[in-house]
């Protein structure tokens, strides 16, 4: 019989998949909002998972997130860089990576010119935080 746990991320699983092959649109990324939930072991913060889509060649400015970003690439590749761990690399499906609190996120692409690509971020956060901001982090 699953767990609880197991039961939640199935269902997010499937709504990802879902959602993910739908989003994509020429030169813009999209975001997808999936999931947003207090979590009680944590006072004050709060959980929110998106579906990130990225055309062919998509490359973003560097930026950083309030809080933790754990991400899981969905489909094709993602090229990234943060400050806090280290030279830019690219994930392939099924890869993750983590963005530590405080950090900046230098490099976001796409490295395909052909093929999109996805991944599930996952950001734990202060309640009512701007999830991803411009620039570098203070």
């Amino acid at each position: 019989m699953p767990t609880r746990k197991t039961s939640i991320l199935i269902g997010l699983a499937a709504i990802v998949l879902g959602v993910s092959a739908s989003l994509v649109a020429q030169n813009q990324k999209k975001e997808q909002k999936i999931f947003e939930g207090s979590l009680p072991n944590a006072p004050g913060q709060t959980l929110t998972a998106e579906v990130v889509d990225f055309p062919p060649g998509y490359k973003s400015e560097v930026h950083h997130h309030a809080g933790s970003v754990f991400a899981y690439v969905l489909r094709g590749k993602i090229r990234s860089q943060n400050s806090a761990t280290g030279p830019a690399r690219i994930y392939s499906q099924g890869e993750t990576f983590f963005e530590p609190p405080g950090s900046d996120h230098l490099v976001t692409e796409n490295p395909s010119s052909t093929e999109p690509a996805s991944l599930l971020a996952i950001h734990i956060a202060a309640h009512g935080a701007t999830l991803t901001r411009t620039g570098r982090a203070k």
